[in-house]
């Protein structure tokens, strides 16, 4: 009996840090390390959090009873990379640089790479990155903005994305390399892409474009915003938080969580029921949008992401697509398994490691 290679996934979040031990493609063991803000306000950078996030988890897989000594490989979230086309990449010096450099900025799952690094080197075995958020595989004439200053950029859930695209393909009997799909990540931000034969060739930057979500603007009217900006009542800082944090369905109802936006419409509050109306309503016209990238030759639309756990949401999206091709819901943000089926699929010599440079 061949024995099943065992990989531990590292997902370092903004207030926590996700960790799961894998035999094949089973899950062992997992858990979440959480952060209190506190903990995490006196760093400067993100980098600089590596060696408490790093000891938490090894000592709660030490508390588990789990000896680092039994993996085959690790890997991490990647981060905000350079543009790379999807794939498991193994981690290298180069990677290790830019990640610590955060060359397309801070965020939390830059760690990821590193302390995979960081534990697979102590162990002599390979350590990897899966689809990180910064996978771009769109096509030229998918970056033009309408401004030369302002290409679009590919920043999405593609690690969520294309491990649902890999799993309603194998539920449908066949190769997502064979497949045109229009996949949606439902969540605190918000990615729409068409797939097309593995490859996404477009997708909204889910930071700042698409539709608007629980904390994020999405789109907005150009020059209003232009003249917002210069009209002297908000900082760059202000601003910036009112696109990534402070936008979408928050800016509108004061809270972030569907569940209670639901609640409040269902109770009869017409503001709540606009609002998630309209955030259905745009979801389904971009869905739309990536309908038409594919010339309308689209097998399924797939709705992912944790918001997909909404059936009220789920609806309200699936009355303004079905038309397109079946929809398939795959609810939640399975990252953990996911990260570690990008890594069994190298270890079982199904795809090659790429190199990051």
């Amino acid at each position: 009996m061949i024995k099943a290679k065992k990989i531990l996934a590292i997902n370092p979040g903004a207030t926590s840090t996700k960790y799961g031990i894998f035999a094949g493609e089973e899950a062992v063991l997992q858990e979440t390390v959480r952060h209190p803000y506190q903990e995490l306000s006196g760093f400067a950078r993100v980098v600089d959090q590596f060696d408490l996030r790093l000891n938490l988890i090894t000592e709660a897989m030490a508390r588990a009873g789990f000896r680092l000594e039994e993996l085959d490989a690790v890997v991490g979230r990647g981060g905000l990379l350079k543009p790379l086309a999807g794939g498991t990449y193994l981690v290298n010096d180069a990677m290790l640089r830019d990640l610590r450099a955060g060359v397309q900025g801070e965020h939390a799952s830059n760690l990821g790479g590193i302390m995979a690094y960081y534990l697979a080197e102590r162990l002599g075995i390979p350590a990897f990155v899966v689809d990180p958020v910064a996978v771009d595989e769109m096509d030229a004439i998918a970056r033009l903005s309408g401004l030369p200053d302002l290409p679009r950029k590919s920043l999405s859930h593609a690690l969520n994305m294309k491990a649902v695209a890999r799993r309603v393909a194998k539920e449908m009997g066949r190769s997502y390399f064979d497949l045109n799909l229009v996949v949606a990540h439902l969540g605190s931000g918000i990615s729409v892409s068409p797939h097309q034969k593995g490859r996404m060739i477009d997708v909204n930057n889910a930071l700042n474009e698409g539709p608007f979500s629980p904390e994020r603007t999405g789109g907005l009217p150009a020059l209003e915003l232009v003249k917002l900006c210069y009209s002297g009542k908000y900082t760059l800082d202000q601003m910036t938080a009112f696109v990534t944090r402070e936008g979408g369905m928050y800016a509108y109802l004061g809270t972030k969580d569907l569940k209670e936006a639901e609640e409040r419409a269902a109770g009869g509050d017409q503001q709540a029921k606009l609002v998630v109306e309209a955030m259905a309503y745009q979801i389904a016209k971009e869905i739309g949008a990536m309908a038409a990238v594919l010339a309308g030759e689209v097998d399924r639309v797939v709705l992912t992401g944790g918001m997909a756990y909404s059936q009220s949401l789920v609806d309200k999206i699936i009355a303004r697509v079905k038309f397109i091709a079946p929809v398939v819901v795959v609810p939640g943000e399975e990252e953990l398994p996911s990260l570690a089926q990008g890594a069994l699929r190298v270890l079982n010599g199904e795809e090659e490691a790429k190199i990051y440079r």
